[in-house]
């Protein structure tokens, strides 16, 4: 008793939670009590028990709970914030209470849950009723189901939701539980009452015999309606109204059945994915020309579109082929079919089948034609269930298209369809601008000769009166004369509309219509035959159809959440029934051994350990048919189960749950059984990882969503924080996994907030995390919910916001498995809908019980305050519900009034809570439009402007929400504008201006603004005035020229002038279409599409609006050509004499508008399919509208009117225009070119000859510019055009196809060869045997100039079809097919046998022979020309090539050789432009792409092949053809000289060093014999392009790779230079390189002097060294115009800063110049004058003196006048006739500095002729003053005492002595020292021996003679300062002996130190006289000392005192006996082993 003495003292909230039961007993009995004394409902006493309710109802002792139960549906009733329990209490009640055997618990349970229903907490109630019925206990689960059903029958379906009710319930009636299925069975019964035949749908896969009881009982319903008889507290004026009704006896069924909310069968289902289902041969099959096949394909697709809802998806396809069969089948049984299929998708996809209304509908119309009944009936479906998808607005055109038909029938059809759809419309939706011109279409119907057709147009006449009443029609019926007005109306009292029936009929109007999922037998719909015969035939959805549909829908249960959608492909098996343990037992046995099963429940850990490993590997063998899922994780639950210690065996366990996950089809029953073990394993560190994966597995086979709301819900019923932390941290990475569709957001942002409100703060770290995770989906909506947070924890959130602002989600790696795994990859094709809203996956709340009688009658108040009051009160509702659903009752009526109230502060605050509506209501404000939006604009008519301003931000704020279309559809707008109010006038149409440009299409009532706004044009106010014009160009962007031209029709002379002038000003300033919308978040974010964080909530804006729009506007075009071929001349005749004076004027200007990013939006366009693809074969009127709209914005109007002109003198004449505008608009030709083309395509269909001719010559000079130009086709232009171009090469007529032949040889040159090979292949499969002839012709000749790597997609596939057509029965077509064999053959020999394949006997003989006859001619061609040229050229018979490389010869070396031809051309045309040296981007290699391309199998060369150059020059042998079988060695071939040195060369490119050593040692050995040099004659450019590419991937890849031996690069170095510096040498080879070629060598160079790289290297400077004087040797011995061509080009894009940045670069190609103009003495009579002078002119016209002055450095500007000033003193006044090839001279100031230097000459040479100027060609023709003599030698000396300058001066002063002779140099050296002089006068002789020739100076004499000077010569690459009068730089004044030490030492390394001195002069070889490839090292290490034997074997020459000095290359050559060479190089090999 003591202890009870204790607790009695306690206060009731501790008694209640202390821990004897009696006491908390005690506490509930007290509590209640106390609950019931408390008068006030919010008083405080109620928050102390808020947390206490929960326990009320979950005590462990029974006695106890029920007396809780009994205080906690007390405390529920009467307090105010009991709601806030609802959640936590109602979950006790399902699990502790239902479970209860005292029937009295269950009963206050239920009661309870009822209680928070009345309480206004309806949707967390059944959220947690229908969690239960997932509940493993039957006792909970019937519990549920009848709570669920008790709230349905007293609170209705409007406050409980039915939609996941019936969802549940096939899964209820397979319970094995017989309690279940019954409840379910009375459950389903209460739900019939309230939805009716809306039900069957859902559960017509249930049980037969089940539903056959279901069928009884409902039957036994009665008809009436339910009744609410429970009432929410929002709902007390309703009780009372029930309960008077009640008292009175009286019935509201009426009142009742109005209130009842629709429940659509169709949003109960599921859809399904038929895209996916269809054959895969279904495309090709309803094409077929059987007409069985074709129905085979038509019949599959009829069974997949009877499945009443349909997966959204790309049906263009199949829409497009149903529509082909339709208009052009014959066959009307497949007509028939092919409309049923049509319903069918249309009732399946309902909304989302509008987009392909508009394109089919015409079809439907033309097909009425057809009188069988059958074919009539599916139109009539058809048409009816396609307009049920879309509106009348947008088919009205196409049906007033057919009203005129001559048929009948067709016109008989379209009325009555007008008839069927006018029911479905009110005088809403059926305005007057709609109902005008189908009315004046049926009254002339009423006097057709027809009776059919008369009576059908009476009958929609009468529909239509019906619906908009007699007022809105009489104006229609004036002129009716009575009799048929009485016909009209009688037809009138026959209808009955759809929208006016009541209870079911209406059910039926909204749900059923569309399609198939409601039936259409309910009572009371029955209307007369005559009138709805094809509308019930549209609708005819009975419910046996649609029980035979629905059994192919599987029974799944969707993702919870707002978002019932899933993505394609992600159905799975959901459900399975729930097995027994003895069942999962004998399942497993089929996978498992006894052993195994035995051993899972083990006390060994060992043994379970082994067990696992073995059930591991029976699941890894067991297929995933056969895997029996629930059977193993029941098997793995199983003692211990998820208590497993062990935590080896428990990562095993998880292990195994994601194997079987992954492999099974995994079930959401077999999900259940694992998740609670994994969430209570997620936290442990050892086993969390496995968990994590094994979820994240488990979520792939059972979808996100539903894992998802699964484990977190277990999560937080833990108590275990770090259980919740990490499932909040693996469900915040597999959204970025899965992405984020199906996620229901509601119950997260729930769990979410718990974890915020948590202690642990891990746990409120992980919630933030899994918030910003959840922001990339849902963008700033998100935070609204958390606002109520902390402020310390809400700035955490804000922090993690701000982390994603400007991300991306992630693009989901991974998606849901299919059960069928043959369906297992499922497509990555977001639902549009589902990505667009996705601010429909968070939770809305409905305000619609909030907006109270007493609230709206606050708002309509007379009173102002009260009106305020009100307003604040409603602002306040929507501040609490943040989001909002559309339900807002009268609202929208009150708050239109309150828009024009007195109260100007009322209207501004009903502006800012309309604001604040469309931010709460989304997207569905839109359907408040009409009734608000209109009204909100006539408030821009206010004075006071910060009304106006409030007006225009709400009205933004809308419109961001709905987009444009509901604003400007009607003519509520045009109202608004008609009102003579300039406020409202300027206002609103500065905002049309602003908001039209956005839009990419507008409905056509924007035309009936137009009065209005012409009006405005002349108001009185400036504003209003301004505000037009500048809206002028925004609606002509829209509506065009002529419509608006056409509306000022109607206007006063007067006023028509001032319009028309103020049009023709707008048509210059009409902006440019925006582009259309991307796809980008759809495509690659699967799940959701996050809105950008400024527009958030602009899901289904204005884009969606616009798209669809556009879809319907490119359907329509093909018929608006003849209305505005009519328009078009209106200008011309209504216009007055002046316009047309200007219209002339203007054809004076451009004729192209060049419109940038244009041509890229229209191939973006055709892609996405927003406009129909260039791809017919015979053009329709649809393509030529489209490309005239296309052509419109970029196109002068007067030349589009020539083009689209019906007569074609004006085609030529817009031929002619364009011929003549061709070189003059290259750009706008260019930016056209598509539209050109396109154009031109139309008029290849043309008959005129004239107009063909006259398209060829354009196109021939069109492809000459291009060319010119370098451009090069798009892929869009040349799919567009050139199949049609190879169409023509067929013409009968000779000229014509001569044409076609040129331009298709033209097309090479600005489209790649292999893409022409693959169109001219297409034309092969045309029936015209010219067009074959004439294509294997072109395709033999493109094999002839590009090889067979000019065949695709491969040669051997090419030539098997080419071979096809040897057996053609055309003569031409056969022997073209040969010869192109032949050619073929002529490349590659026995090969061609193998690639053509199998050939009949006959075609092989025929090929044979022609290949016969092709040797004969070949080889009496072949001794002609050896007896022309007198060069026998060899086969070499040993040199046996793989075909690999014969195939491949370098294709890189092919396109850059090809680029320098195209840069010669360009530079040979002397182009002024000052891209004329530079190769367009198109056509420029990308040699960083190919230095870096180290692909094995893409560009690695084969092994070096040693050919025998001995063999080179045997005459050539061609052998006989024999008819034998094809050679096992096919792919070897015996290749000629040229074809040699390509293979060759092409390997000097080679990314591997040793191979290209190995070239260039056989280069070098062809260079160094002088018997064998002319070989390589036109082999130059090819070879140095070869030589600058390897030296560019040695500086930027090799250098680079610290992996790569640098002393094999230096070697590769040597090697190269080695071979430059002997090719230099050989003057006629030298002179062979052109000037591109030329200028990247030196560019090349320049850099590789200037690597600093290269000076860490310890033979880095003797690199340096060797590279400056080959590149002395380039300036010497190339041709002396290129390279100075070379070099100025070079300067001026190094200057640019295009070539390098380093000033040092741009110094060295200026002292190179200086060499240049030291040279051009001797050089001058070679030098092309004209070119140089071209090239300066283009380098001053780029920088002219000004910009040179500018400049750091004056040595530009020095280095051009001295070779100006060079130039004109050895060519005098004749200068000045070598300026031809420049065609501008104003451009630069060239000639006037010539003229100057030019004046100033002569005055200084006193008069000397021309004669003596041309003779003293190398020497100075005047003498300088004394004055001048003495200056000149001052500075010459100046130069000698200076130690950098010192070698110059000397080479200055002997040039000087020599050109003056009579110059006394004494006085200047008698000043000097004795030592001085010396060393003058041995300088001067050292010069003077190195210039004659004569033997060279000692080395001691050097030493000596030259202390002062450096060891070393001035390289190029100095640093020095730039000399005054130019640097000479001659590397041959350098002896070999100054380099004999390190040459030596070098030899030495390199293992070449012989004893024999005369054997170390020999010249080296690489090329062997065996046919083996010589070893790597022997051969590279050879090669690395090139350069040093070169110049030792010179050095050894001038030693031999007995013979006279010779050339270097000379003694080389001369020394270097073949037999020798190879004798050397045996030994060198030997040496080396």
């Amino acid at each position: 008793m003591g202890d009870e003495s204790e607790w009695m003292k306690l206060p009731i909230d501790q008694k209640c939670e202390h821990k004897v039961w009696k006491a908390r007993l005690n506490g509930y009995e007290e509590a209640a009590k106390l609950f019931q004394k408390i008068p006030d409902e919010k008083s405080p006493e109620w928050s102390k028990y808020l947390g206490l309710i929960k326990k009320f109802v979950t005590d462990s002792n029974a006695v106890a709970q029920l007396k809780g139960l009994e205080a906690a549906l007390i405390y529920v009733k009467n307090a105010h914030v009991a709601g806030k329990t609802c959640g936590e209490v109602v979950s006790g009640v399902v699990n502790k209470v239902f479970n209860q055997p005292k029937a009295r618990a269950k009963e206050l349970g239920g009661e309870m849950c009822l209680m928070y229903i009345e309480i206004e907490k309806t949707e967390p109630v059944q959220e947690e009723l229908l969690k239960g019925l997932d509940n493993k206990n039957p006792k909970i689960v019937v519990a549920c189901i009848e709570t669920i059903r008790k709230a349905l029958c007293e609170f209705g379906s409007k406050i409980v939701q039915l939609k996941p009710i019936v969802k549940v319930l096939p899964k209820l009636f397979e319970s094995r539980e017989k309690a279940v299925r019954d409840e379910a069975k009375l459950l389903a019964v209460e739900v019939y009452k309230w939805i009716r035949d809306a039900l069957r749908p859902p559960l017509q896969n249930i049980n037969s015999v089940q539903l056959k009881e279901l069928e009884e009982e409902w039957v036994k319903l009665p008809t009436t309606a339910p009744k609410q008889t429970r009432f929410l507290r929002s709902q007390q004026d309703l009780k009372s109204k029930f309960e008077q009704h009640q008292a009175a006896g009286t019935d509201e069924q009426d009142d009742e059945e109005a209130d009842a909310p629709v429940v659509d069968a169709y949003e109960l289902l599921e859809p399904v994915e038929i895209l996916l289902k269809l054959p895969k041969d279904f495309y090709d099959k309803i094409e077929a020309k059987k007409w069985q096949e074709r129905k085979e394909a038509l019949e599959a697709l009829e069974v997949l579109v009877k499945n009443p809802k349909l997966e959204s998806g790309d049906y263009s396809d199949v829409v497009r082929a149903l529509k082909k069969v339709i208009g052009k089948d014959s066959n009307v049984l497949l007509v028939a079919l092919s409309a049923k299929c049509l319903a069918g998708l249309a009732a399946g996809l309902r909304k989302k089948f509008q987009s392909y209304a508009t394109h089919v509908v015409p079809t439907l119309l033309e097909k009425f034609k057809e009188k069988k009944p059958q074919v009539v009936q599916a139109l009539q479906e058809a048409i009816d269930a396609v307009f049920l998808t879309t509106t009348l607005q947008n088919l009205s055109e196409d049906v007033l298209a057919v009203m005129d038909n001559k048929n009948p029938s067709i016109k008989q059809q379209a009325s009555l369809f007008l008839a069927r759809s006018f029911r479905y419309c009110t005088p809403s939706t059926l305005p007057k601008s709609l109902l005008k011109p189908l009315c004046a279409a049926l009254l002339k119907q009423i006097n057709d000769s027809s009776v059919e057709v008369r009576d059908a147009a009476f009958e929609a006449l009468g529909t239509a009166l019906k619906v908009v009443g007699e007022r809105a029609m009489n104006p229609f019926l004036v002129d009716v004369d009575k009799l048929k007005l009485d016909k009209i109306k009688e037809s009138s009292d026959r209808v009955e509309l759809i929208h006016g029936k009541k209870s079911n009929a209406s059910k039926e109007g909204k749900a059923g219509a569309p399609g198939k999922s409601c039936s259409s037998s309910s009572s009371g719909d029955k209307v007369d035959s005559s009138a709805t015969k094809a509308g019930v035939q549209a609708k005819k959805t009975s419910s046996g159809k649609t029980a035979g549909a629905s059994k192919k829908v599987k029974a799944v249960v969707p993702p919870s959440g707002p978002s019932g959608k899933g993505k394609k492909g992600t159905e799975v098996k959901e459900v399975e029934a729930e097995l027994a343990i003895e069942v999962c037992e004998e399942k497993a046995a089929a996978v498992l051994s006894a052993s195994c099963l035995q051993q899972l429940g083990s006390s060994n850990w060992k043994e379970r350990l082994a067990s696992m490993e073995e059930f591991q590997k029976g699941v890894e063998v067991t297929e995933r048919k056969m895997l029996p899922c629930q059977a193993l994780v029941r098997m793995l639950a199983k003692k211990p189960g998820w208590k497993e210690t062990n935590f080896q065996v428990m990562q095993m366990k998880l292990y195994i749950v994601a194997l079987i996950a992954q492999k099974g089809s995994f079930s959401r029953t077999s999900a259940e059984v694992v998740l609670e073990g994994l969430v209570d394993k997620i936290g442990d560190i050892k086993c969390g990882m496995k968990a994590k994966e094994a979820l994240t597995a488990i979520a792939g086979a059972c979808s996100l969503p539903w894992t998802a709301e699964q484990v977190v819900a277990m999560a937080f019923a833990q108590k275990n924080p770090k259980n919740q932390s990490e499932i909040l941290n693996w469900l915040a990475g597999a959204i970025k996994e899965f992405g984020f569709a199906g996620i229901n957001v509601k119950a997260f942002i729930s769990h979410v907030k718990t974890a915020l409100a948590a202690t642990n703060p891990a746990v409120r770290t992980s919630a933030v995390t899994l918030l910003g995770v959840m922001y990339l989906y849902m963008g700033a909506p998100l935070r609204m919910f958390f606002e109520d947070e902390k402020p310390a924890l809400l700035s955490q959130i804000d922090a993690e916001f701000e982390k994603m602002q400007g991300q991306t989600p992630p693009v989901p790696n991974r998606r849901v498995v299919k059960c069928d795994a043959d369906e297992q990859e499922a497509t990555e094709e977001p639902d549009d809908e589902e990505n667009g809203n996705v601010q429909d996956l968070l939770p809305r709340t409905d305000i619609g019980d909030k907006i109270t009688s007493d609230l709206v009658t606050k708002l309509g108040d007379k009173n102002w305050k009260v009106r305020k009051e009100g307003l604040d009160e409603l602002s306040t509702v929507l501040n609490e519900a943040k989001l909002i659903q559309p339900n807002v009752g009268e609202l929208p009526g009150v708050l239109k009034g309150r828009l024009n109230d007195s109260n100007k502060i009322l209207v501004q605050q009903t502006l800012a809570i309309l604001q604040q509506m469309a931010i709460a209501m989304g997207p569905n404000i839109r359907q408040h439009v009409k009734i608000l939006g209109i009204p909100i604009i006539a408030v821009l008519g206010d004075s006071k402007n910060n009304v106006r301003a409030a007006a225009l931000a709400t009205l933004n704020s809308w419109v961001e929400k709905t987009g444009m279309k509901e604003w400007l559809d009607g003519e509520d707008l045009s109202e608004e504008l008609k009102k003579e109010n300039p406020f409202l006038r300027q206002e609103l149409l500065g905002w049309l201006a602003e908001k039209l440009p956005t839009l990419r299409s507008v409905p056509t009532d924007l035309l009936l603004c137009l009065p209005s706004l012409y009006s405005c044009l002349e108001d009185r106010n400036g504003e209003v005035r301004k505000k037009a014009q500048d809206a002028l160009p925004t609606f002509m962007m829209h509506l065009g020229y002529e419509k608006m031209y056409k509306a000022s029709g109607k206007l006063k002379p007067a006023s028509k002038d001032q319009v028309v002038a103020a049009l023709e000003k707008a048509q210059a300033l009409v902006p440019a279409k925006p582009a259309a919308p991307a796809k980008q978040s759809s495509k690659s974010i699967a799940g959701a599409a996050r809105p950008s964080s400024g527009a958030s909530a602009r899901v289904n804006g204005a884009s969606t609006n616009d798209e669809v729009d556009a879809f319907k506007s490119d359907a329509k075009k093909g018929k608006s050509t003849g209305v505005a071929s009519k328009l078009k001349s209106a200008p011309n005749k209504k216009v007055p004499s002046k316009p047309n004076i200007k219209d002339d004027d203007d054809k004076s200007g451009p004729i192209f508008i060049i419109v940038s990013n244009a041509k890229e939006q229209r191939v973006r366009d055709e892609r996405a399919l927003k406009v129909l693809k260039w791809n017919f074969t015979t053009p329709r009127d649809e393509y030529s509208e489209q490309l005239k709209n296309q052509m419109s914005c970029c196109v002068a109007k007067w030349l589009q009117d020539e083009m689209f002109h019906t007569d074609f003198h004006h085609h030529i004449k817009a031929l002619t225009v364009l011929l003549e505008h061709l070189e003059s608009e290259i750009e706008g030709t260019v930016a056209c070119l598509d539209l050109i083309l396109k154009w031109l395509t139309l008029r290849f269909f043309d008959t005129n000859t004239s107009v063909l001719m006259k398209v060829l010559e354009y196109l021939k000079l069109l492809f000459m510019v291009l060319s010119k130009e370098d451009y090069h086709l798009t892929e869009n232009e040349a799919s567009s055009f050139i199949p049609y171009l190879i169409n023509k090469v067929g013409e009968p007529k000779d000229v014509i196809r001569k044409d076609v032949r040129s331009i298709l040889n033209m097309m090479c040159k600005v489209y790649p060869a292999s893409k022409m090979f693959n169109l001219i292949m297409e034309g092969l499969k045309s029936k015209n045997s010219k067009q074959r002839a004439e294509c294997l012709e072109e395709l033999g000749a493109l094999i002839e100039v590009y090889d067979l790597n000019v065949c695709q997609p491969s040669p051997a596939k090419a030539l098997k079809e080419i071979a096809c057509q040897i057996g053609d029965r055309d003569t031409s077509v056969r022997n073209a097919a040969l010869n192109t064999i032949v050619t073929v053959y002529n490349i590659c020999g026995d090969q061609v046998f193998k690639l053509i394949g199998n050939l009949s006997e006959k075609e092989m003989s025929m090929l044979e022979e022609r290949i016969k006859r092709s040797a004969k001619k070949s080889s009496t061609l072949s001794r002609q020309l050896e007896e022309k040229t007198q060069r026998p050229q060899g086969i070499n018979q040993n040199a046996a090539i793989p075909r690999k490389s014969c195939e491949e010869v370098p294709s890189k070396l092919k396109i850059m050789y090809r680029t320098y031809r195209i840069q010669a051309r360009s530079s040979n045309a002397h182009s002024a432009s000052e891209s004329a040296h530079t190769i367009p981007k198109e056509f420029q290699l990308d040699l960083d792409e190919i230095e870096n391309d180290n692909n094995a199998g893409g560009c690695e060369l084969p092994d070096l092949v040693q050919h025998k150059l001995d063999d080179l020059y045997e005459p050539v042998c061609i052998p006989e053809p024999k008819n034998r079988s094809v050679s096992p060695h096919y792919d070897e071939m015996h290749g000629t000289t040229d074809f040699t040195i390509n293979v060759v060369v092409s390997q000097v490119a080679s990314s591997d060093i040793n191979t290209s050593i190995q070239a260039l040692a056989q280069i070098d050995e062809v260079l160094r014999q002088e018997s064998k040099v002319d070989t390589m004659s036109g082999h130059i450019d090819q070879f140095l392009i070869a030589t600058f590419m390897q030296l560019r991937l040695i500086y930027n890849a090799h250098m680079a790779n610290e992996k790569l031996n640098k002393t094999e690069i230096l070697k590769l170095y040597s090697c190269i230079i080695g071979n430059m510096i002997t090719l230099f040498q050989i003057e006629p080879l030298a002179k062979e390189a052109s000037m591109g070629v030329l200028k990247d060598l030196m560019h090349g160079l320049i850099l590789l002097m200037l690597d600093s790289r290269l000076e860490d290297l310890d033979e880095g400077p003797q690199v340096i060294r060797s590279v400056n004087l080959l590149m002395v040797k380039v300036l010497e011995k190339s041709d002396p115009t290129n390279i100075l061509s070379s070099l100025i080009v070079l300067l001026q894009d190094s200057l640019l800063a295009t070539t390098n940045n380093s000033p040092m670069f741009s110094e060295i190609i200026m002292k190179c110049l200086w060499r240049m103009i030291r040279l051009l003495p001797n050089n001058v009579n070679v030098v092309n004058v004209d070119r140089v002078l071209l090239d300066v002119h283009n380098f001053m016209r780029i920088f002219p003196r000004e910009r040179l002055k500018q400049m750091k450095s004056d040595l530009p500007m020095r280095t051009q006048k001295t070779l100006l000033h060079t130039l004109c003193k050895l060519l005098g006044p004749k200068i000045m006739d070598h300026l031809t090839l420049i065609e501008n001279k104003n451009e630069s100031e060239l000639e006037a500095h010539l003229r100057r230097v030019t004046k100033h000459s002569m005055a200084l040479s006193g008069g000397k002729t021309d004669s003596e100027t041309e003779k003293g060609g190398s020497t100075i023709g005047y003498k300088e003053s004394k004055a001048k003599i003495s200056e000149t030698l001052a500075e010459i000396f100046k130069k000698i005492g200076s130690k950098e300058n010192t070698r110059e001066g000397l080479a200055e002063l002997y040039e000087y002595r020599k050109k003056n002779s009579d110059a006394d140099i004494e006085p200047f050296l008698r000043k000097t020292s004795h030592q001085f002089q010396n060393y003058v006068e041995k300088g001067l002789q050292f010069v003077e021996n190195e210039r004659e020739g004569k033997g060279k100076i000692s080395s001691s004499s050097s030493s000596a003679g030259f202390s002062s000077t450096p060891d070393e010569l001035p390289q190029v690459a100095s640093s020095s300062s730039m000399p005054s009068t130019g640097s000479t730089i001659n590397g041959e004044e350098i002896g070999p002996a100054v380099y004999l030490e390190r040459l030596k030492i070098l030899r030495q390394r390199c293992g070449f130190e012989s004893n024999s001195k005369h054997e170390e002069r020999q010249p080296t070889t690489s090329f062997l006289t065996k046919p083996t490839v010589p070893t790597v090292v022997s051969s590279s290490e050879l090669l690395h000392n090139k350069l040093t034997h070169l110049r030792d074997s010179r050095e050894y020459n001038q030693e031999q005192e007995s013979h006279p000095p010779i050339q270097t290359n000379s003694s080389t050559t001369s020394a270097a006996n073949l037999d020798d060479l190879k004798k050397r190089l045996e030994r060198i090999k030997s040496s080396r082993k």
